[in-house]
């Protein structure tokens, strides 16, 4: 194929045909698209299988392609979830009738086509189809080649769906894999109306340097869990090991934490059984070395500068000792990547002082940073976790897959 631009003219010409379905079709439909999930879950947990022998098995990032039988179902709950939120089009933000008679009316209307650039990650494949086609939107997907054959047979029973609602299977694409496509669907401000990087900060960075087309950023997580001297040491091990190990492969787990000096030599020797379960690598700085090289810690680091402000994905993490709550703050602001950030403390006016002033999607107070996630927040699904300012921050779900419309009615005036 020698341009994807024909592809990205079906989309939008299909997305007509997503706009023009009620609210019941559109739930309908993704309600018809999680039985066909599970009907088919043998096929799919195949296909992903064929992705998965392709990748090294001590890869951390082979988690985030897998698909079995548990993850499959909690995908056609995802679907089931989509369905049964209200939908965000046709909502009247305002209105007013103004001094000339006219009647004004603000209105949520969706966004057109939304095009998103992700990598390993097939479920995203049916949280942003769906998310799509519930908000009246289609959507172009260019999926990471690892990814190819699992994102295909979802894809096709997408297809099968839409086809079945009377809407053209063009309007949710699955476009090559070939990286020599980026830049055109980077470029094609005449069909797509947004672009979503979902991916490696390699990924994002690009996207954002290159792109015509607005963009919003759902960004790497360099997350940090502050372990303050009045917090409950036991909470605060069980929270550091949950956010470091339970996934480590995805944007909201632990990358860095901070521990106050003066309850340094007693908490980290509470995380010494666990990380060696998990044979985490710790990349210390110099007093956390030393308590770590006290007890005999098995896979210990010195730290380097750069691995603070580092996203991980991976059974890794640095700690750093600091003197108190502002020496934390200046830390997590200079290396934060304002995804998510924790405190475990007992003192209410530093908790209180930290969620004021970390400057972040989502920020904690004595739990793990795990939770950033737009399924476990009631948002049905999530696109990505936004980072930025604009438009959208923290999960980005169904209710920011719109934009707005003046709906202006009038009687013959006119303006001279």
């Amino acid at each position: 194929m020698e341009s994807i631009l024909p592809l990205l003219k079906a989309t939008q010409d299909a997305a007509v045909s997503v706009r023009k379905l009620s609210d019941k079709q559109r739930a309908d439909l993704l309600l018809s698209l999680a039985e066909k999930v599970i009907a088919n879950s043998a096929q799919i947990v195949a296909e992903n299988q064929k992705d998965l022998d392709l990748v090294d098995d001590a890869d951390p990032k082979k988690d985030r392609l897998l698909l079995n039988e548990n993850r499959i179902a909690d995908l056609a709950k995802s679907l089931r979830d989509v369905a049964a939120l209200p939908d965000p089009t046709g909502e009247v933000l305002l209105e007013r009738t103004i001094e000339q008679g006219l009647s004004l009316k603000k209105i949520a209307v969706p966004l057109g086509v939304v095009g998103v650039i992700y990598e390993s990650r097939p479920n995203v494949t049916l949280d942003v189809a769906s998310l799509c086609l519930r908000s009246g939107n289609a959507c172009v997907l260019k999926g990471g080649k690892e990814a190819h054959l699992s994102n295909t047979i979802l894809v096709s029973l997408i297809h099968e769906t839409l086809v079945e609602f009377g809407v053209p299977a063009d309007a949710v694409m699955l476009l090559p894999t070939g990286r020599e496509f980026v830049m055109e669907l980077l470029t094609a401000t005449k069909y797509v109306d947004i672009i979503i990087p979902r991916g490696s900060e390699g990924l994002i960075k690009f996207v954002r340097q290159n792109s015509l087309v607005p963009t919003i950023e759902t960004g790497a997580g360099v997350c940090h869990t502050y372990v303050e001297k009045t917090g409950d040491l036991d909470k605060a091990a069980n929270i550091v090991v949950n956010a470091k190990v339970s996934r480590p492969s995805v944007c909201n787990s632990l990358d860095t934490v901070l521990v106050d000096k003066e309850v340094a030599n007693t908490f980290l020797p509470k995380l010494k059984e666990e990380f060696i379960k998990w044979n985490v690598e710790v990349f210390a700085d110099e007093t956390s070395y030393d308590i770590f090289k006290g007890i005999d810690y098995p896979f210990l680091q010195k730290a380097e500068p750069e691995d603070f402000g580092r996203e991980f994905l991976d059974y890794k993490c640095s700690v750093k000792v600091v003197d108190g709550l502002e020496e934390a703050l200046d830390h997590i602001r200079a290396h934060s990547s304002r995804h998510s950030e924790a405190i475990i403390s007992q003192n209410s006016d530093f908790i209180e002082s930290f969620l004021k002033e970390v400057d972040a999607a989502a920020v904690y107070a004595n739990a793990s940073t795990r939770f950033t996630d737009g399924g476990v927040f009631a948002l049905g699904a999530e696109i990505g976790i936004s980072t930025q300012k604009l438009h959208a921050r923290g999960p980005f779900a169904l209710e920011k897959l719109v934009t707005e419309k003046w709906v202006v009615r009038g009687d013959g005036q006119v303006r001279w």
